[in-house]
């Protein structure tokens, strides 16, 4: 549960807030309610308008009571069935996506596979999933339903037999689109590896859920859910992963609702908020200090702007308008950083071709494989050579080391430790602790 969630709960009047807001037609934003059991899911903002989000409520974890469907025996061969849409390299050294579909029928696993298609190209098209293409496998699991579409489409009524039991109108809230997620569990663990999870819906409704705690089960940081032929619901999907990859919080904020007029409390986690004016966060070196000043993507100057983290006052978001508040936005500074950094807690830069397992003699070659990064800004990554620590300056760059290069080193017949690392200067990260993080390292033993 996120840090200022924790304090609207102790905002006096959250709760009858919620009821309020939820009870008004049409109301533009609802407030966090984080009271009861269940899972915490965020709301996507209203179809009409630009909000990306509309707060935070919790919904049962396996969703609606309902019975798997009932499969026959040509449709259980197809349910299950594991595709690679992308492949860039080994699941241990990727960030794996795990797209999964509910209410398409055997009939439409072909149209799935298509949605996913079309998702992981919006997704991509946007920064810096854009120049990170080369890190991410996507995978697709096909789930079988007995009927086409989703329940809650077009209304409260209609109910669907689904292999996930995907639902608008959870919580009573129409676009909200929860799933179960015992189920949703059964079949990504199908897949090699997951690291996020994507549920698309085979259904034209605007909606989507932000389930941002990680899988205790499975590892993955998340799931998105959204509606495949919906044309805004994939920039609720972006939005959420700004939370389950970048660990960013929500931008926006509730003017006009009573209990979230002004944050009075400590300095936050959430590196995208803060209680800090530009002044003080130059003053104290905190937060996103190192990017003050500088012109965001989004529009604009990167700044403290105040009104975020649900709070009209008292707390400041970077920029103005970036996707952790407005849908269709681009990610600020800031929210690139915290992205970059997401991305390679998962994915590693450097694989090795040549197995590691056993020693390299004299006839063998050590080679490495690297992702393409395909930002024009980038930098090239830096690959340098190291024996036994000592780095072999004139291999700089290579990806490949012949053991006879090496022979004037390795005559004293000894075992030697040879090793890479691969290091992404990106000039989109200034913080030197995530920095750190952007380096990889594989080695082998070495004995003539």
């Amino acid at each position: 549960m996120r840090s200022v969630c924790r304090r609207v709960m102790a905002t006096a009047g959250a709760a009858a807030v919620l009821t309020a807001v939820l009870a008004a037609p049409g109301a533009a934003a609802d407030p966090v309610d984080t009271t009861g059991s269940g899972v915490e899911v965020e709301i996507p903002g209203p179809e009409h308008g630009d909000a990306a989000g509309s707060g935070r409520t919790r919904v049962p974890r396996d969703g609606r009571d309902r019975p798997s469907p009932r499969l026959s025996a040509a449709e259980r061969t197809a349910d299950g069935v594991v595709t690679k849409l992308l492949d860039h390299g080994s699941t241990g050294d990727r960030l794996d996506v795990v797209v999964v579909g509910d209410g398409y029928t055997a009939a439409e696993l072909g149209r799935f596979r298509v949605d996913a298609e079309q998702m992981w190209a919006e997704l991509a098209a946007v920064e810096p999933y854009t120049t990170y293409q080369g890190l991410f496998n996507v995978w697709t699991v096909d789930a079988v339903s007995n009927q086409s579409g989703v329940s809650g489409d077009p209304g409260p009524d209609a109910v669907r037999d689904t292999a996930l039991g995907s639902y608008f109108w959870c919580d009573d809230i129409e676009r909200l689109l929860c799933v179960d997620q015992a189920k949703v569990d059964e079949y990504v663990a199908k897949a090699p590896e997951a690291d996020l999870v994507v549920v698309l819906a085979n259904s034209a409704k605007y909606g989507g859920a932000g389930y941002n705690e990680p899988s205790e089960t499975l590892g993955y940081e998340g799931i998105s859910t959204a509606s495949a032929g919906n044309e805004r619901s994939g920039q609720v999907a972006i939005h959420e992963t700004g939370h389950s990859l970048g660990k960013l919080a929500d931008e926006y904020f509730y003017p006009g609702y009573p209990g979230f007029e002004e944050y009075t409390g400590p300095e936050v986690a959430d590196s995208n908020v803060s209680v800090l004016t530009a002044g003080d966060m130059a003053g104290q070196r905190a937060k996103w200090h190192r990017w003050l000043g500088e012109e965001s993507p989004d529009g604009g100057t990167v700044g403290t702007y105040e009104g975020g983290g649900y709070f009209v006052t008292g707390l400041y978001r970077p920029t103005d308008d970036s996707l952790m508040r407005s849908l269709g936005r681009p990610f600020n500074l800031p929210g690139l950083e915290a992205m970059i950094a997401g991305f390679h807690r998962h994915a590693r830069l450097v694989t090795a071709v040549t197995p590691t397992e056993r020693p390299l003699r004299l006839r063998d070659t050590a080679r490495v494989s690297l992702p393409r990064l395909t930002g024009a800004g980038e930098r090239p990554l830096r690959v340098r050579w190291y024996l036994d620590g000592r780095e072999l300056k004139p291999l700089a760059g290579r990806t490949w080391v012949r053991m006879s290069d090496l022979l004037v080193l390795l005559l004293d017949l000894r075992t030697h430790k040879l090793s890479v690392t691969v290091e992404n200067r990106t000039p989109a990260v200034r913080d030197p602790e995530i920095a750190k993080t952007l380096r990889s390292t594989v080695g082998w033993n070495v004995r003539l």
